[in-house]
């Protein structure tokens, strides 16, 4: 882990009350797809240490050429002031941290089942295997409330038509949209999608909430408990 001193290159919404933010990437910064960083603010005087300081897992894959990191904009201090700092202004990247990575094993299939602003490591780990044409099999179940909530699909869309190894599958537990799932992940959602539930690594990240029913929910239906990995995004 090393501190380094970057600039915020630009910030933009990508989805209903998400924002991301596109850091310089600076030399020697050595990270594997799903790990994840510290950013710390310039903290004007006054301002309590905790407010400068926020995690967040890299939404960039390790072969991009900047630092990306997204957030769901919860009106806290940090959120409110990274959101409000000009372009250009000097950061802290505190980094790397997490072994929240993909097996090596490219005969094991990868399942992601994600929640909201879980998509930032999945979306590294599965852009950097795309672009290393691994042998992975790759099924990303992704959940959110409505289209306008769910980031990078697009992105995803254009991924899964490109990659025969890549499946996605939004789901939208508050609509119904072409092409997607609905209602909340449940056992008939993996079956369809994922037909032998004893052979891929599962891969849970988002709300607390939802992983912990997520990864009871896998048990219950037959998945090997040792083969689920899980990343919870508390107070996002």
């Amino acid at each position: 882990m090393t501190t380094y001193d970057v600039k915020l290159l630009g910030k933009r919404d990508i989805a209903e009350g998400t924002m991301e933010f596109t850091l310089e990437k600076p030399a020697g910064l050595d990270i594997r797809a799903g790990q994840f960083c510290d950013v710390k603010l310039p903290c004007p005087e006054g301002t309590p240490k905790h407010d400068g300081i926020h995690g967040f897992s890299f939404v960039n894959a390790p072969f991009e050429p900047h630092v990306v990191v997204a957030t769901r904009m919860r009106g806290t201090a940090f959120k409110n002031a990274f959101r409000d700092i000009p372009d250009g202004t000097m950061v802290k990247l505190i980094a790397p941290f997490g072994d929240f990575t993909l097996h090596k094993a490219e005969s094991t299939p990868a399942v992601f089942i994600i929640g909201g602003i879980g998509i930032t490591p999945a979306r590294s780990m599965i852009a950097q295997a795309l672009h290393d044409r691994t042998a992975h099999r790759l099924t990303l179940i992704y959940a959110n409330r409505t289209p306008a909530q769910a980031a990078y699909t697009n992105e995803l869309h254009q991924l899964a038509r490109d990659h025969a190894n890549f499946t996605f599958v939004p789901v939208y537990t508050g609509t119904q949209a072409d092409g997607a799932e609905h209602g909340r992940v449940n056992a008939d959602i993996i079956r369809r999608h994922v037909p032998d539930l004893a052979a891929p690594r599962f891969y849970l990240a988002g709300p607390e909430g939802m992983v912990k029913a997520m990864r009871a929910l896998l048990i219950d239906i037959g998945a090997d408990e040792d083969n689920i990995r899980a990343e919870e995004f508390e107070g996002y």
